[in-house]
């Protein structure tokens, strides 16, 4: 700014005998400071979004990793559920081989077991298939919120710690979800291998 317009009571007539050069070097001294207020500023924005591109990766590949190994873990517990039918089938042809009146009840055994086996899977599929959903509808909220983000750095400075929050414990309500959904096929896994 001027110094005239900043001091109006030490302005001085055009005619009084100010020195130009004096008033030029100050403007100018005014310039450069407002240019390395500039550069201060541009740097500080440039790390605040490096921190919080940062972060956001990371939220997305914990999350990442977590339904990778939920889904480890389903494929195993289907790969026992599987290999427990098979058991359960040579059982049935043993017992048919001993008894005819054994048959009979075997084949009642089996059927039950067979709709058990089935509703597990049908129940196993559907937690998957649910877990696989939540999992693409939270990626696509963090690349919404992502580039909310980029639209509104300023405001994302008071609100970013919020939302990392708000993630986790999204993503610790979704893994107690699915591993209460695991433990229940288990428990039935093993009710089902005790019969």
């Amino acid at each position: 700014m001027n110094a005239q317009a900043s001091n109006p009571q030490s302005w001085i007539p055009p005619d009084s005998g100010m020195d130009d050069d004096t008033e030029l070097l100050e403007a100018q001294a005014d310039v450069r400071h407002l240019r390395k207020t500039i550069i201060v500023l541009r740097e500080e924005l440039e790390g605040m979004r490096f921190e919080k591109d940062t972060a956001v990766q990371q939220a997305i590949q914990g999350s990442f990793d977590e339904i990778t190994q939920l889904k480890s873990t389903a494929t195993s517990l289907r790969d026992e559920l599987e290999s427990l039918g098979y058991e359960k089938d040579a059982a049935v042809q043993q017992a048919v081989q001993r008894s005819a009146d054994e048959i009979t009840q075997l084949k009642s055994t089996a059927t039950s077991l067979r709709d058990e086996l089935e509703s597990l899977r049908f129940e196993k599929d559907a937690a998957v298939q649910q877990a696989i959903q939540r999992s693409t509808d939270e990626i696509t909220q963090l690349k919404d919120t992502s580039s909310s983000l980029r639209q509104s750095l300023e405001s994302q400075r008071f609100d970013f710690e919020a939302l990392l929050q708000q993630q986790k414990k999204e993503n610790v309500d979704e893994n107690s979800h699915l591993e209460k959904t695991i433990e229940t096929l288990r428990e039935k896994l093993e009710k089902c291998d005790a019969k």
